[in-house]
């Protein structure tokens, strides 16, 4: 029985910068339930990492397009290819997150104006960007999954400026859910626990993170990229169909503790 009923829709996923980032874990995910799973990248590098992944899955239906979330024009082109060719997109999962080492190693008074800004729109505006963009291909309703991350509401050392940008796309997603439900796409935040990833090298305290949460979490336990996973296609998938403007921790409980 395929509860989630994701076979043969056309889902993309965005923010892919090796095996072990989180999207890939979702991408991986998806392609087991059988959608059609479309890749956008930035960089050539990033490029060529995704299709080195996807060696393996030359069985399942994968597309790989350029989008650079920081240019509308690149944002337009994506979408409008992709909806080119695949007529209607079903789900969106937005990945995506940047900030400048320098504003992540300093104290978060210091960060310059430019890094403020880059980092909004990196991580914050790019949603708002790509759902417009999106929404006239998402003709049958459908899902965007941001992934957010407990800095968006706590102050946790080392996350500064991508704690405020976090916190700019979960009221980000409520705004859109609240403009896009007359349209029947709904639109969510996973908040994940710390995990392993390329982009968590970034934070100076991540592995103090990481065992304050085995010791802290009611579960003892740090979560792996599957559990979040796992999570990010029940909310793309009908089983959600209720839910829209929430942000789903996936974090062992770490955030209900004091």
């Amino acid at each position: 029985m395929d509860v989630f009923q994701l076979k043969n829709k056309n889902i993309v996923v965005m923010g892919v910068a090796n095996e072990r980032s989180i999207a890939w874990g979702i991408a991986k995910k998806l392609l087991e339930v059988g959608a059609n799973v479309i890749f956008t990248y930035r960089k050539e590098r990033s490029k060529g990492k995704i299709e080195k992944v996807l060696a393996a899955y030359t069985d399942h239906n994968t597309d790989v397009i350029e989008c650079d979330v920081n240019s509308d024009e690149s944002i337009a082109k994506a979408f409008n290819e992709i909806g080119g060719k695949y007529g209607v997109i079903h789900g969106i999962v937005h990945s995506v997150a940047f900030a400048h080492a320098e504003d992540l190693h300093s104290r978060f008074v210091e960060t310059s104006r430019d890094g403020y800004a880059f980092a909004q729109d990196t991580s914050a505006y790019s949603l708002v960007a790509v759902a417009n963009a999106a929404r006239p291909f998402m003709t049958e309703g459908g899902s965007i999954v941001t992934m957010s991350y407990l800095g968006a509401e706590r102050v946790l050392d080392g996350y500064n400026v991508m704690g405020v940008a976090k916190a700019a796309l979960e009221a980000s997603t409520r705004y859109l859910a609240h403009d896009l439900g007359v349209e029947g796409i709904r639109v969510n935040a996973i908040s994940a626990g710390a995990i392993r990833t390329l982009a968590a090298k970034g934070v100076p305290s991540f592995n103090t993170i990481l065992h304050q949460i085995e010791e802290k979490s009611p579960l003892k336990r740090n979560v792996t990229s599957e559990e979040v996973a796992n999570m990010t296609v029940v909310m793309l998938s009908q089983l959600s169909s209720g839910v829209t403007g929430e942000t789903i921790y996936v974090d062992s409980g770490y955030n209900i503790m004091g």
